[in-house]
């Protein structure tokens, strides 16, 4: 291809493009529209409508005309008080989790040498492709056949690779389990001073779980969560906190001005809302147990513990399943080409009850007629 100029455009990709990069493939979203979309995670429920009001009014006052406070004070002081931080410490804010997972990839990717990071797989894609972009070496360690944590597996790993990063999601995505308390504590210990554990905490609304209280306990340990799944996947905002040594480092990483004034207002005033949003994440957590049992009672379908707010379930064929619920409307996302230990998985968005029974009749309808076209088919010569 040829620019107007004359200059080769696949030459000059070749040219100047990490080949890794060129031969990975873009992060891909899929189109929701008319669909009922349970593939993302996200909290159905929107603020009230009286709280909707009030909020298009303090942004209608926002200064887009100047860029952010840098510190971000007013919003820190409201995560501070009322997502838990421990007395003494301070969180980093990132443009949503991801960004807080590259600012660490960034920080400890050492130019003299190829640094690494370490993860249970499959976990979060953003882990790996986090540490590619930032030209660290990525081990995944399988989990075992049940997706609990494979300890044994995991402490040899870090003593062959000497990871500067662990990421351990708690509760897993994309799995929704909840590793062993006492399987990260022996992580922690493992690591020492050596490397750092990440605690990724996306689903602690549903979980109800979490290591934050226990950051003056462990040195080398860093819990990270996002305001997404809690009801403000839109605005983009994740937050960790650490030991003010090491949150000193990486905000040495951390782009100015990476929070906007849009979003800063709007996190500010929902968590003055806060109340609200925990009202929401009990609802789903009731549905998730609702959800579950109904899951488990389908013929063929196996319901895997979720601590989150998601639930992942194995079928017979899980490529033919969502086919069937694309045709019928309904998105969640196939899982079965991930990891081997998801073979024939699917996972499902925990949702309002009217979504919930719309994929339930759709998952029902899919099975039944894919074990209809099972049992008709001709048998094999």
């Amino acid at each position: 291809m040829l620019s107007n100029n004359g200059i080769s455009l696949d030459s000059l990709v070749a040219n100047t493009i990490r080949p890794d990069v060129r031969s990975d493939a873009s992060y891909h979203v899929p189109d929701a529209g008319g669909f009922v979309k349970l593939d993302a995670m996200e909290n159905p429920y929107q603020l009230p409508e009286a709280l909707r009001r009030e909020l298009a009014d303090r942004l209608a006052e926002v200064a887009l005309n100047r860029y952010p406070a840098a510190a971000y004070r007013p919003l820190k002081e409201r995560i501070r008080a009322r997502l838990g931080i421990p007395a003494g410490y301070d969180v980093l804010l990132g443009n949503g989790s991801d960004e807080l997972i590259a600012i660490m990839a960034a920080t400890c990717a050492w130019q003299d040498r190829r640094a690494v990071m370490l993860a249970p797989v499959p976990a979060f894609v953003m882990f790996q492709r986090s540490a590619q972009v930032a030209g660290m070496d990525f081990v995944g360690v399988p989990l075992k056949a049940d997706l609990a944590l494979d300890l044994p597996a995991m402490l040899a790993a870090i003593e062959r690779h000497r990871p500067a990063l662990v990421f351990l999601a708690y509760p897993n995505n994309p799995t929704g389990n909840l590793f062993d308390t006492a399987d990260i504590e022996a992580i922690l210990r493992a690591q020492g001073e050596r490397g750092l554990v990440v605690v990724d905490e996306a689903y602690e609304p549903f979980a109800q779980q979490s290591f934050m209280p226990r950051l003056p306990e462990f040195g080398n340990l860093i819990v990270m969560r996002t305001l997404s799944k809690l009801g403000l996947a839109g605005i983009r905002l994740g937050y960790m906190s650490a030991a003010p040594a090491l949150l000193e480092q990486f905000e040495k990483v951390r782009p100015p001005y990476n929070i906007n004034v849009m979003t800063q207002a709007a996190a500010e005033f929902a968590l003055d809302h806060v109340d609200v949003l925990n009202e929401q994440a009990r609802l789903l957590r009731e549905q998730r147990g609702v959800l579950s049992a109904a899951l488990a009672a389908l013929p063929g379908v196996q319901v895997f513990p979720s601590a989150a707010n998601f639930i992942t379930i194995r079928v017979p064929d899980a490529d033919s399943i969502h086919a069937k619920l694309v045709s019928r409307k309904i998105l969640i996302k196939n899982l079965s080409k991930m990891h081997s230990v998801l073979t024939n998985c699917l996972r499902v968005t925990v949702s309002t009850p009217d979504e919930n029974a719309a994929f339930l009749d759709a998952l029902t309808a899919s099975l039944q007629a894919s074990s209809s076209a099972s049992s008709s088919a001709p048998p094999a010569a």
